[in-house]
C-alpha cells in the first residue's frame, strides 16, 4: 500500500517499496510551471535526495507533463518591473530546480503524456530516462519568441541527443513527436497514450530490484562523466536571458504571437 504526502500545493509523493512517485498537477490541461511551483519542485527533490529508503523515482504531470514556464504568473510578471539584480534571483528559480533534479543520486524517470515544452524540456532532459506516451510531443519556443534556452539545459540536450538535433530542436522551436524524440534519444521508450506512468514505474521496479549502493554509484559517475563540463558553459545563462528579454526582437516575438501575425525581426 502507497504511503502519500504533500510538497506545496500541487505537488504529492506515493512511495511504494523503494520506489518514489512525484506528481505535479495545478489541475488544468497546461500544467505550467508558476514561480511557487518550481521552488516547490527544488525542494521535492532536495529533500528525496536525503532520502535513503528510496532507489527510483518516477516524474510525472497531470493531463499534460507541462506547458513550461506560467507567463502569466503575477510572481514571475514582476521580472519586468524589478531591477537587475533582483530580476537575476527570480530568474535563478528554474535552473536551481533542474540542478537539484539532476543532483538526486536515485535514478529520475519521467513519465510524459501530453506535450513537454519549454521549462519541461529543461526538467525531463534533467532526469535520468523519459518514457514518452505516442501521443506526446516536445518543444522549445524559447527562440522563435526572442528569448534564449536557459535552465542549464543545453549541455544536457547536447549530451542526450548531439550538437545538430539540439540545435534543431532549440533554434526552429518546431514540435518534435514520441516516434522522432526516441529516434533521437530524447525519449528512452514510447507506450500507448495514458499508460507513460504504468511505463515508467515499471523502469522504477527494475531499479528498485538491484542493490541500492551500486545503483547510485553507477548513476552518479556516468552522470558526473557526461556533465563534467556543464557548469563552465552555462553558468551565463541567467543573464543571457536577462539581456534577450530586454531586447525589442522579445517584445516583437510576444506581440506577434498574440496578434497572430508573422513578426518582424531586427535583431535590436
Amino acid at each position: 500500500m502507497g504511503q502519500n504526502e504533500q510538497v506545496g500545493e500541487f505537488i504529492t509523493i506515493e512511495r511504494i517499496g523503494r520506489v518514489a512517485i512525484v506528481q505535479f498537477n495545478r489541475g488544468d490541461r497546461v500544467n505550467a510551471l508558476s514561480a511557487r511551483l518550481l521552488r516547490d519542485l527544488a525542494a521535492t527533490a532536495r529533500m528525496l535526495r536525503e532520502d535513503v529508503t528510496t532507489s527510483a523515482i518516477v516524474l510525472t504531470g497531470g493531463q499534460a507533463f507541462t506547458g513550461g514556464a506560467d507567463l502569466t504568473d503575477p510572481e514571475l510578471a514582476k521580472r519586468a518591473s524589478a531591477s537587475l539584480l533582483e530580476r537575476r534571483e527570480i530568474l535563478r528559480a528554474g535552473p536551481d530546480m533542474c540542478d537539484a533534479w539532476e543532483a538526486l543520486d536515485q535514478v529520475t524517470i519521467a513519465a510524459i503524456e501530453g506535450f513537454c515544452i519549454g521549462g519541461g524540456v529543461a526538467l525531463a532532459v534533467a532526469c535520468d530516462f523519459r518514457i514518452a506516451a505516442r501521443g506526446a510531443h516536445f518543444r522549445l519556443p524559447e527562440i522563435p519568441l526572442g528569448m534564449n534556452m536557459s535552465w542549464h539545459t543545453q549541455p544536457r540536450m547536447v549530451n542526450l541527443i548531439g550538437p545538430s538535433r539540439t540545435k534543431q530542436l532549440t533554434i526552429f522551436g518546431e514540435r518534435v513527436d514520441a516516434v522522432q524524440a526516441e529516434r533521437w534519444g530524447l525519449a528512452d521508450e514510447i507506450c500507448d497514450d495514458g499508460k507513460a506512468l504504468d511505463t515508467a514505474r515499471r523502469w522504477a521496479a527494475k531499479v528498485a530490484a538491484l542493490p541500492p549502493v551500486s545503483v547510485r554509484m553507477a548513476k552518479r559517475g556516468i552522470t558526473q562523466a557526461a556533465t563534467a563540463l556543464n557548469a563552465a558553459v552555462t553558468f551565463m545563462d541567467v543573464d543571457q536571458f536577462a539581456l534577450a528579454a530586454t531586447g525589442e526582437d522579445s517584445r516583437e516575438a510576444i506581440a506577434a504571437f498574440l496578434e497572430k501575425r508573422p513578426p518582424n525581426f531586427t535583431g535590436r
